[in-house]
């Protein structure tokens, strides 16, 4: 499956199938959350927590991908993310995009 943040792909004429969403929340386990807590007391990465939010978006982009694919589609065009903050230690990642099929 092709995934671009672009509005067209180079090359290629394509009907769009519709918007395509994957999603996650995620949050930490209560051992890693409290070290997380104790970070930013010194500053510096929260190693845990951009973890979880690589694993979050990994996640999500494959519900998208097997949605777009159940629709047929042979790539995904606009591709965005976002997250936003659902509870203290959790996180929503989204991923978005529009489903196309190319055509001959």
């Amino acid at each position: 499956m092709l995934l671009v943040n672009i509005d067209h792909i180079p090359g290629k004429t394509f009907e769009a199938l519709g918007i395509v969403k994957g999603n996650v929340v995620m949050t930490k386990n209560f051992g890693k959350d409290f070290m997380a807590g104790m970070k930013t007391l010194v500053g510096g990465e929260i190693e845990s927590y951009t973890e979880m939010l690589n694993q979050a978006r990994q996640i999500a982009v494959k519900r998208m991908v097997d949605e777009a694919e159940a629709q047929g589609a042979d790539a995904v065009v606009n591709v965005r993310y976002a997250s936003a903050s659902v509870m203290q230690g959790a996180a929503e990642v989204i991923a978005y995009g529009t489903a196309v099929r190319f055509t001959v």
